[in-house]
């Protein structure tokens, strides 16, 4: 077993890497659209009440480990395979397009407490567009793992 496991572990981590990956940013895309629907509903209300559940559960119970996981797989790699990456100017690029979705993450938490606090000033609107900057940084980032440019 320990030989299989040695012998394999870089597909275990890309696989790892790549189930967690498929989890945060499903997170990612919805959790600013509940934040667009919240903004419709009064503060206090039963509505209100639902939508602080839903993002709380889905931001701790899904992305939070998500995220840990999809670093944690991918340094994995990266160590396992420096000799490979270490050099390569896409994984830096990449790298760079991670911190990006790392710190919209971090963005949504603070909206998400925001919310919970009564305190959101934002628009329907502004969750909307923002919602864009996960989508173009995953575009880039996949289009760098398959074609690796700047190798």
């Amino acid at each position: 077993m320990i030989e299989w496991f040695l012998l394999n572990q870089f597909n275990i981590a890309k696989s790892l890497h790549i189930i967690a990956v498929i989890a945060w940013m499903a997170g990612i895309f919805y959790l600013p659209r509940l934040f667009v629907y919240h903004c419709q509903v009064v503060v206090g209300s039963a509505e209100d009440k639902r939508f602080q559940t839903m993002e709380s559960k889905l931001l701790r119970v899904i992305m939070n480990p998500a995220m840990i996981l999809t670093w944690i797989a991918g340094i994995w790699m990266v160590a396992w395979a420096w000799a490979a990456y270490g050099l390569a100017g896409w994984l830096h690029i990449k790298l760079l397009f991670v911190a990006i979705i790392t710190g919209f993450h971090m963005l949504c938490a603070r909206w998400r407490r925001q919310f919970a606090e009564g305190t959101n000033q934002r628009s329907e609107r502004f969750f909307r567009l923002v919602n864009e900057v996960p989508t173009i940084a995953m575009i880039v980032i996949v289009v760098l793992v398959v074609f690796k440019p700047f190798t």
